[in-house]
């Protein structure tokens, strides 16, 4: 049936308008498209652009140079070292464990190195380099190089990596180097991206870990165009770091290294001092360790070696090992009493071996007594019961006053770890920390040096420059930093009568070069080089009845653990002093057999600038040092050599 001509008018009418409408809105589609087309390719052209480069370019930290470690002279004592290593990247290699085989016969690689590489190799992604063996030798390189064809995946590179040229020598002071924890990381706020380079290593302990802003330096850069899997396909640029800053110590490293030997296999730590300027010529602990072994990753069982020793040789003893001083503080009780006027130098004490103080018997350690004693004679021959009077006279109180202007109980301020600052004990201190009331007896004991009154080597020595020079000596360690020299503080006068330190120092004196001197057999006979010193002996338990009833009469007859420290302070020359050197010996007895000795050849080489001078022993031991002199000059040329000094 035919429509009729209106109603096809009308449809027409209504098609051409729908198709209008869908006309018109294909345009505003078409023409926003265009829009947004040109906006993205003229207007934001270059925004896209660089993210496109940023997904392409990566930009990759290169790790900058450490800076050096010197001794007083130039010594280099941490340097950085051309390091080879191989690497294997398995897209490469194809059958890795085939050619891990073929690289073994080339270079040593044991069982553990190849369990240790699979493991990697299949733990990361197949493009990443792995290493395989570092620390090898230009030999090695040349023999993987020429056999290239037959190694895929195999190439070598080269790096810097921390050295330690004197090994154990330098191993507390110096410190050495490690990979970055995540707990350094999280410990700092911003930390430094170049921490966050891998295998990046940083200072643990010592002068590594508390100089660690000045040597590290800044970190290069490098442009690298990548894949989209992340693989470098090429170098765009480069932009190397800035260098570490050098340090330079105040420690001169030929007395360190004969320090060092000189303390021996001992449980030992000598310190020595320069005592007008305060700067550390040797600090020395004993047994020591090398630390290279810690920057190329030591095993499990040398650790455990290291530190289940009971000699604790982990330990810097100079800093961290405190101890009673014993006699050596002898000085300080001494100079307290006299500044308060209740003793002269001339006043002689009875020591009949004895005192009777609060119902308590206070022993000398001389059984017979000494006699009638003045001052000089008191501290020359060790009279304890000389001391004890001055104690019940004086009181803790001044003998506190006096023991905190000599350095007892501080902390000073040394870029070393651990630092300890001894005790030096008060009666506030013992109701706050023993809850207990300040006794006579406390009072006696600390007169000479034992019961609560702790210091460290370091702050032994700081005692002795203080009493030779008259001054508040602070110790130095750092002499420059990043090739600024460090002027050392100009010491401030301690404010004691030039009288009462003169019959201190002559009491020293006659310690070492009086016929009744406790340290008369470790003297020098040479003028110029005559030392001054005091003896001491720290008790570390006493005798039980038991053992005495078991027929143990001395500490030599207790176990190694239970026996006596051995110290000795002492400086040079003394009637113009110019070193002070402090020395203690774990265990080792009597302080003027085992401690003195070291002491007197530290301050010789210290004095003359080099091995000690044979004419400055007693004409009786010079065959014996000379013997023994011999021994130490071999034992130090052998360790310079192993260590590629």
């Amino acid at each position: 049936m035919k429509a009729p001509e209106r109603d096809t008018g009308w449809i027409m009418r209504r098609v051409t308008r729908r198709a209008l409408f869908l006309g018109g809105l294909q345009v505003v589609v078409a023409g926003t498209l265009a829009w947004r087309m040109r906006n993205m390719q003229v207007d934001q052209a270059d925004q896209f652009r660089l993210l496109a480069d940023e997904n392409r370019i990566n930009i990759r930290l290169i790790p900058p140079e450490r800076g050096v470690i010197h001794d007083r002279n130039g010594t280099p004592l941490a340097v950085n070292e051309q390091n080879y290593r191989i690497v294997i990247v398995r897209e490469d290699a194809g059958d890795v464990e085939a050619v891990l085989e073929r690289l073994g016969q080339l270079v040593a690689l044991d069982e553990r190195t190849v369990a240790r590489t699979l493991e990697d190799v299949y733990s990361n992604p197949p493009f990443v380099p792995i290493t395989v063996a570092d620390r090898l030798s230009w030999q090695d390189i040349s023999r993987v190089a020429a056999n290239a064809p037959a190694l895929p995946g195999v190439t070598h590179e080269s790096a810097l990596s921390r050295l330690y040229p004197l090994g154990p020598d330098f191993a507390h002071v110096i410190g050495y180097v490690g990979p970055v924890s995540e707990a350094d990381l999280t410990r700092l706020t911003a930390p430094d991206p170049v921490l966050q380079i891998p295998d990046f290593q940083i200072g643990r302990i010592g002068v590594e870990r508390h100089c660690e802003d000045t040597l590290r330096g800044s970190a290069g850069s490098r442009r690298v165009e990548v894949n989209a899997v992340g693989r470098v396909m090429r170098e765009l640029d480069r932009r190397e770091g800035a260098a570490g800053g050098d340090i330079a110590l105040t420690i001169d490293a030929d007395l360190q290294s004969f320090t060092q030997a000189r303390m021996g296999p001992e449980s030992a730590a000598t310190v020595a001092m320069d005592v007008r300027s305060g700067e550390i010529l040797a600090c020395a602990s004993s047994p020591s360790f090398d630390p290279n072994l810690f920057v190329r990753g030591i095993s499990s069982s040398d650790f455990a070696a290291l530190n289940d020793s009971v000699l604790r040789p982990l330990s810097n003893k100079t800093v961290q090992g405190t101890y009673p001083p014993g006699s050596c503080f002898k000085m300080v009780t001494a100079l307290a009493a006299l500044e308060a006027g209740e003793i002269d130098d001339e006043e002689r004490v009875f020591c009949p071996g004895h005192r009777d103080i609060s119902g308590r018997r206070f022993h000398c350690w001389r059984r017979g007594g000494h006699g009638r004693v003045n001052l000089v004679s008191a501290l020359s021959e060790s009279c304890d019961i000389y001391f004890y009077e001055l104690a019940e006279r004086v009181g803790i109180d001044r003998i506190n006053a006096m023991a905190a202007r000599f350095g007892y109980g501080e902390r000073f301020d040394l870029p070393l770890s651990s630092v300890a600052g001894g005790l030096n004990p008060s009666r506030e201190w013992k109701r706050a920390n023993r809850g207990e009331a300040w006794q006579v007896g406390d009072t006696i004991n600390a007169s000479i040096g034992q019961g609560f009154v702790l210091a460290s080597p370091l702050q032994l020595a700081v005692m002795t420059a203080r009493l030779a020079s008259g001054r508040k000596i602070v110790p130095r360690l750092l002499k420059a930093r990043d090739g600024t020299g460090l002027e050392p503080v100009a010491a401030e006068a301690m404010g004691l009568s030039r009288r009462w330190l003169r019959k201190v120092q002559e009491g020293m004196d006659e310690a070492s070069n009086h016929q009744r001197g406790t340290a008369h057999g470790v003297r020098i006979v040479r003028d110029e080089m005559r030392m001054a010193g005091k003896t001491g002996t720290s008790q570390v338990r006493s005798i039980t009845p038991e053992e005495r009833a078991s027929g143990v009469i001395s500490t030599e007859d207790l176990p190694w653990e239970r026996r006596n420290h051995a110290l000795f302070v002492g400086y040079g020359p003394s009637e113009a002093p110019r070193v002070a050197v402090a020395t203690i010996v774990e265990h080792g007895g009597s302080g003027a057999q085992a401690a003195a000795p070291i002491t007197r050849d530290v301050l010789l080489h210290a004095l003359h600038g080099g091995m000690p001078p044979l004419d400055a022993y007693p004409q009786a031991q010079r065959n014996r040092i000379e013997t023994q002199m011999d021994d130490l000059a071999r034992m130090i040329g052998m360790r310079r050599r192993s260590a590629g000094g």
